[in-house]
């Protein structure tokens, strides 16, 4: 794999994925999954009724293809009562715990299994037991990025609620002002172009104003084809990456070179 020295690109904004990219996998892989899956069911016990824990487990129904959490459970046997809850809440929440265990073996980047996770993370992020991951120089390109009116933005599989919380709670502080938006799976998958182009749209830019950095080659695929610049991030224990994927190659954000648009340097 050739690394691309440092790149010069003409863009307007950035695009960003989490995980392999702003941060290590194995922060998420043995730190936050491991996190979901201990705290599950405590979390469901205790907050099963709330609305945003019924939208979430809304969202897990639908990704199985019923209407909703009701229809679900009627599939499963598990009644509604009078206020759209279950009868058993016990079987209910055996149910939905199920489920998130099975989407969590799978790896699968399902919308409600997301919603979920992050509703769970939230107490250890408020609590600080959780603190989230990034890399050394992350913090100081994206503050770079901002003073020359870059438009910075995150794209993950993890919910916005979950990408919220954690650049809230990173290992060096609060970089949430530091986004101007976030979008997860619900405006579509990462894989599929149309995506990137429901983003540009929502950016207000043309696909090829706008950078994607990622460390997966089928979601540089996507964005390319959506007419994106794409550069792939070659973090250790990230998966290796195909050459014929579009992209630049790198190992750092330092790498990147971006124009300052409070100086109105022109386009190319």
């Amino acid at each position: 794999m050739t690394i691309t020295p440092p790149v010069a690109l003409d863009v307007d904004a950035v695009l960003l994925d989490i995980e392999g990219t702003t941060s290590s996998i194995r922060f998420v892989t043995d730190v936050l999954f491991p996190f979901a899956r201990k705290h599950v069911r405590a979390y469901l016990d205790a907050h099963f009724e709330r609305p945003e824990t019924a939208e979430a487990i809304d969202l897990m129904a639908r990704d199985l293809g019923h209407a909703d959490r009701t229809a679900w459970f009627a599939s499963v046997g598990i009644a509604a009562n009078d206020r759209g809850g279950a009868n058993d809440r016990s079987a209910a929440i055996d149910r939905v715990v199920a489920e998130t265990e099975r989407l969590m073996d799978g790896d699968v980047k399902a919308t409600g299994l997301k919603a979920l996770q992050g509703l769970i993370w939230r107490g250890g992020f408020e609590s600080g037991e959780l603190q989230a991951h990034v890399y050394d120089e992350v913090p100081d390109a994206l503050r770079r990025w901002n003073r020359r009116g870059l438009d910075v933005r995150i794209y993950s599989s993890g919910s916005v609620e979950a990408q919220r919380l954690f650049f809230g709670h990173t290992i060096v502080g609060d970089l949430l002002n530091l986004f101007r938006g976030h979008y997860d799976t619900q405006i579509g998958s990462k894989r599929d172009a149309a995506s990137y182009r429901k983003i540009a749209a929502e950016f207000g830019l043309a696909p090829e104003r706008i950078l994607f950095v990622t460390d997966l080659g089928a979601e540089a695929i996507a964005a390319a084809e959506a007419g994106m610049r794409t550069a792939i991030s070659l973090r250790p224990d990230n998966a290796p990456v195909d050459d014929a994927v579009p992209g630049h190659r790198i190992r750092s954000f330092d790498a990147l070179i971006l124009p300052d648009r409070t100086r109105g340097e022109s386009r190319r």
